[in-house]
Formats: structure tokens, C-alpha cells, sequence
């Protein structure tokens, strides 16, 4: 029994040193930890008020703080990644940022109020927290611990293995080219309408899946969502709802637009309206229904930034000051 008990001792002590300190995946996972770690610089960066657009890829994709930014006249960051990003992760890494009299505008998917406690617990965040983000991990609750410790496989290994030689063999990453890049707001661009024509046949043919009421209400994303508009109430950080961005001809369900309501209500935040401001054709979309191609995103964004403009000076207003 002794050594049965030292062989999975010495077993797990390996699989955590391969994990925690050897492998990685550069090209699967090195992408949303740079664009994190880039958003979060920028955040840090700033001294005095800021804006933060939080959000998964309908942040970057739909809306352009540098577009924003002017109209506000507020410095502002798009610290959008992707809806596969915990949302306790992302609130994690902003709130040591987020200082009295910020504005935090929270535009989520659907697909982030319906994201259950386990695929929270497993999304891509957890294999970037134990190979890079240590700091991160160790603020969240224990189970994540875990979750992030046995988020890895066989074939994670074996993706590991060769992602990692691609990189050294100077592998190039042609998803900038086909996609668009990051500016130095945040913001996705190049992303362009001539480039969305490739998509044209196929966003014709998304149906987009909505959330419920129950989902809303009921979910682990959702909690956590009310745990840090909390925390926000409580340090003087003005937290804005909104909806995202989505099909003209598929809106969403009534009682949903209600319950995403009443959840940041019911925590002291404000609500954006901006339902009747985020319905577009779809040939405003580049490749999913939460992704506007660059020219209605820069055209959505002067909307959302006029619409934010009443919740600035009511931030001025009710923010304690900074010490």
C-alpha cells in the first residue's frame, strides 16, 4: 500500500511539473494570455478615471474604445477576450485595477449567463493559470485550484509537444491576416466588410441560441456576475449592463432581456438600454452574431459611447473620491 501511495504521489508531482513548469500551448492558449496580459498593461497604465469594456469577443469585436475614448474624452480599454475565459478570471484580473469613480460597461453574451459551473471551472483559463498566472489562481476559491491542476491530458501533452515545436521552427500564425489584430486600445480590427463577404453564406445560415430566464437566473456565470457588481457597489466602481450585439431577425427572448436586467439592478448597477441599438441585419456581421465587421463596429460604438455619456456625469456625482 506504501508504495502504491508513493507511485501516485510520484505520479501527480510529475504531471504537475510537466504542466506547471515545462509544457505549453503557445499557439492554442499563447494568444488569449497575450491579448490578456496586453488589455491588463494598458489598464494598468493609466493614471485616474478609466473605462473598461468586459465582455467575451463581442468586447473587441463590436465595440472600439479608440472610437469611444474621444467622445468620452475618457481613457478606455477593451479588455474583451472570449467567452471561453472564466468570467471569475477576468474579474479577478481587473479588479486590482478598477479604482472609485471608474465605469465598467458590461455588454456580455448570452453564452456567458448560460456557461455552467463546470465549463466555468474548465475553460481555457484554467491550463493559463497554472502554467502562467499563479497570482490569479491563488485569489479564487479552492475549487478552482483543482479544476486548473487536472484541466490537462494526454492529448493536451501531446498538443503541448507540438505547438511548442512549431514555435521554435518559427511557425507563423496566419489568423491576423485572416481575422484582423488588436490595437492599442483593445480593440479587434482589419476585420473588415470586404473581408466579411467570405462569411456571407454561412451567416446566413447561423441560428443564433438564446439564453432563458431560468439560465439567467440559475447559472454559476451569473453568480458571479452578482459578486463582482457587489464588490463594485462597494468600491465605488460604476458597473453599466448592457446588451450584446445580435441579429435583427432573431432577438432576444423578452423574459431573458428582463432577467439580465434585474440581475445588475438588483446589485446596484446601472442598465444600458441598448438592445434597440444592438440589433443589426446580418450583413453587418463579420463571422458569428456577436461579431460586427469593423465599419459597424466603429458605427455601433459612437451609439454606445453617446448612450454611456448620462451614467459619466452620474458617476461623477455619486463616486467617492480617490485617495
Amino acid at each position: 500500500m506504501r508504495r502504491l501511495l508513493l507511485s501516485c504521489v510520484a505520479s501527480l508531482a510529475l504531471y504537475g511539473a510537466a504542466f506547471g513548469f515545462v509544457l505549453d500551448r503557445p499557439l492554442s492558449l499563447g494568444q488569449p494570455r497575450a491579448l490578456l496580459d496586453a488589455k491588463v498593461a494598458r489598464g494598468t497604465a493609466i493614471q485616474g478615471r478609466k473605462l473598461v469594456i468586459l465582455a467575451g469577443s463581442n468586447g473587441p469585436y463590436s465595440h472600439r474604445c479608440e472610437t469611444i475614448e474621444p467622445i468620452l474624452n475618457l481613457p478606455c480599454v477593451n479588455a474583451g477576450v472570449a467567452v471561453g475565459i472564466g468570467l471569475d478570471y477576468l474579474f479577478a484580473r481587473w479588479q486590482p485595477l478598477l479604482r472609485p469613480g471608474d465605469i465598467v460597461y458590461l455588454p456580455l453574451e448570452e453564452a456567458q449567463y448560460t456557461m455552467t459551473q463546470a465549463a466555468s471551472r474548465l475553460g481555457p483559463d484554467a491550463a493559463i493559470m497554472l502554467r502562467h498566472d499563479w497570482d490569479t489562481l491563488a485569489r479564487l476559491p479552492p475549487d478552482r485550484w483543482a479544476a486548473a491542476f487536472f484541466s490537462f491530458d494526454a492529448r493536451a501533452a501531446v498538443m503541448s509537444l507540438i505547438e511548442m515545436a512549431l514555435v521554435a521552427a518559427g511557425f507563423h500564425d496566419p489568423r491576423e491576416a485572416a481575422t484582423g489584430g488588436t490595437n492599442a486600445w483593445g480593440d479587434h480590427i482589419g476585420h473588415t466588410a470586404a473581408m466579411a463577404e467570405a462569411n456571407k453564406a454561412m451567416l446566413t445560415l447561423i441560428a443564433p441560441q438564446h439564453a432563458s430566464a431560468q439560465q439567467v437566473e440559475t447559472q454559476a456565470a451569473s453568480h458571479q456576475v452578482a459578486v463582482f457588481l457587489d464588490w463594485a457597489r462597494d468600491h465605488g466602481v460604476r458597473a453599466v449592463g448592457g446588451f450584446p450585439v445580435g441579429f435583427d431577425d432573431s432577438p432576444i427572448p423578452e423574459s431573458a432581456k428582463a432577467a439580465i436586467r434585474a440581475l445588475f439592478e438588483a446589485h446596484g448597477a446601472r442598465f444600458l438600454d441598448a438592445e434597440r441599438l444592438g440589433r443589426y441585419p446580418r450583413r453587418d456581421f463579420f463571422d458569428t452574431a456577436d461579431h460586427l465587421h469593423e465599419t459597424a463596429q466603429i458605427a455601433h460604438s459612437v451609439l454606445i459611447a453617446r448612450a454611456l455619456l448620462p451614467h459619466l456625469f452620474t458617476v461623477v456625482a455619486e463616486s467617492p473620491p480617490r485617495r
